[in-house]
C-alpha cells in the first residue's frame, strides 16, 4: 500500500501493539494515531496514553466505552437468545463491531488514510474487524501487520523490542504468557497453553472472575430481573444502565460458580480452536430472558426466533454485524420484544441457573383458567381436539393405507 501518511491504531499498550506501532512507523514512514477502548475488560486503560506518549504519538484516543458496549451491542444481541454452535455467548465476536466503528470514526475526525489492528492471520478478529471497517468505510486502507512482518515468535517480538527500547513489563519479559486472554464486560475468554490439547482440563488457577462450583457458597442466591422491551432495566427493584446489570451479574453470578464453559469451536478461517469462557453475567441474561419471552411471546413468534437465532449467531460470529441480513433480522427480533415485559426470579446455585418464577401483569399469554387441571370451568372444551387430532393425521392415516 502506497500513500498513507497516517493510521490509526487499536492500541492496548501491551507489547504486541506497542512493536505495532513502532513497525508501522519504520514500515509506512507515516504518523500513528493511537486508539484504546475501555469495554470494561477490567484493566486501567489510561496506561496506555503515557506508553503511546513516550513513543512520540501526538493523537491518542482513549474512550470509555462500557454503556455503548452494553447498550447497543450485547442487549440487542441478547434480545435473540443468541448461541453459537448451541455454547458460545459470543463475547469477544459482539465487542469487535464497535472498535471497528470507533476506528472508522477516529480515521474520519483525523483524516487518517487507513487502519491498523493487531489480530493474527489465523484467527477470526481479522475477518471481523476488516469486513466492520469495509461495510462503514468502503475505501479505507487497512494494515494487518501479523499477515505482513517476520516477526512470527514471541522471541522475536522480544528482540524487535529490545532493538527499538520498546519498553516490557519486566514480569513479562522472558516469559511466555500461559494463555491468549481477552475482556470485556460480557467474558473472558482463554486460549493457548494446556487448552490447546482438547483432552486437558482448564487449571483451577487460569480462572479469575467464578468459582468453582465446588468452592460456591452452599445458600443459593436469588436475583429479580425486571424487564423491559426484552431488557433488563433493573436487579432486585433498583435501576440500572445496561453496563451497571453486566457488572452486577458477573460479581453475582460468579461469586456462585456460573458461567464457565469449554468449547471446541469452528472459527470462520476454516480451523477448529479450542477455548474456554466465562461469561457469568450472559450466562444468567440468556436464563433470564428465555424465562421471560416464555410467558410473554406467542408460540409461532418464539419458534420463529429460534429458528433464526443459529443463522443471526453465525453472522456475528463471522464479523457481519453492519451486514444488511444482520440489521434486517435485527429490526424483526426487535418488533419481537415489544410485549416481552416483566420480571424474572431466578435462584443462582453452585454454577446453575434455575428459574424460580417469573411474571408479567400487562403483557402475560398465561391463562391459568385454561391451563389449568382443575375444573375450567368451560374454558377449554375438551371435545375439540378430537378434531384437531384427526385432522392433523390425515395425512400419516393415507400414506399408512398406501404402505408408506
Amino acid at each position: 500500500m502506497s500513500g498513507i501518511k497516517k493510521v490509526v491504531l487499536a492500541y492496548s499498550g501491551g507489547l504486541d501493539t506497542s512493536i505495532i506501532l513502532k513497525w508501522l512507523k519504520d514500515k509506512y514512514g507515516c504518523e500513528v494515531v493511537t486508539f484504546t477502548a475501555d469495554i470494561g475488560q477490567g484493566e486501567e486503560v489510561e496506561p496506555a496514553r503515557a506508553k503511546a506518549k513516550a513513543m512520540g504519538v501526538k493523537e491518542i484516543y482513549i474512550d470509555d466505552l462500557r454503556e455503548a458496549f452494553a447498550r447497543d451491542f450485547v442487549f440487542p444481541m441478547f434480545r435473540a437468545n443468541t448461541l453459537y454452535e448451541g455454547e458460545y455467548l459470543l463475547g469477544t465476536s459482539i465487542a469487535r463491531p464497535l472498535i471497528a466503528k470507533r476506528l472508522i470514526e477516529i480515521a474520519n475526525e483525523t483524516g487518517a488514510d487507513a487502519i491498523a489492528h493487531g489480530a493474527t492471520g489465523k484467527g477470526n478478529d481479522q475477518v471481523r474487524f476488516e469486513l466492520g471497517a469495509y461495510a462503514l468505510k468502503p475505501e479505507v486502507k487497512v494494515i494487518a501487520p501479523w499477515r505482513e512482518w517476520d516477526l512470527t515468535s514471541r522471541e522475536k517480538l522480544m528482540a524487535y523490542a529490545e532493538e527499538h527500547n520498546i519498553p516490557v513489563d519486566f514480569a513479562k519479559k522472558g516469559k511466555k504468557s500461559p494463555y491468549s486472554m481477552d475482556a470485556n464486560l460480557l467474558h473472558i475468554s482463554y486460549e493457548g497453553g494446556v487448552l490447546e490439547d482438547p483432552w486437558c482440563e482448564p487449571e483451577e488457577d487460569m480462572w479469575r472472575w467464578s468459582v468453582s462450583p465446588e468452592k460456591a457458597p452452599d445458600t443459593p442466591t436469588y436475583v429479580e430481573l425486571t424487564y423491559k422491551k426484552g431488557d433488563i432495566v433493573a436487579i432486585d427493584g433498583q435501576a440500572m444502565t445496561p453496563a451497571q446489570v453486566m457488572a452486577h451479574l458477573n460479581k453475582v453470578a460468579g461469586a456462585n460458580g456460573i458461567g464457565r464453559a469449554d468449547i471446541v469451536e469452528n472459527r470462520y478461517v476454516g480451523m477448529k480452536s479450542r477455548g474456554a469462557y466465562e461469561t457469568p453475567a450472559g450466562t444468567v441474561m440468556l436464563k433470564g430472558h428465555r424465562a421471560i419471552e416464555s410467558l410473554t411471546l406467542d408460540r409461532e413468534v418464539a419458534h420463529l426466533k429460534d429458528e433464526l437465532m443459529p443463522r443471526y449467531a453465525s453472522l456475528i460470529y463471522n464479523g457481519y454485524w453492519w451486514s444488511p441480513e444482520r440489521k434486517m433480522l435485527q429490526t424483526m427480533i426487535d418488533a419481537s420484544q415489544e410485549h416481552v415485559n416483566g420480571t424474572v426470579r431466578l435462584k443462582l446455585y453452585k454454577g446453575n441457573v434455575i428459574v424460580a418464577g417469573r411474571k408479567s401483569e400487562s403483557d402475560s399469554l398465561f391463562d391459568a383458567n385454561i391451563a389449568t387441571f382443575e375444573d375450567d370451568a368451560g374454558a377449554y372444551n375438551q371435545k375439540d381436539a378430537e378434531g384437531f387430532i384427526k385432522l392433523n393425521a390425515l395425512r400419516m392415516r393415507i400414506a399408512a393405507k398406501r404402505g408408506r
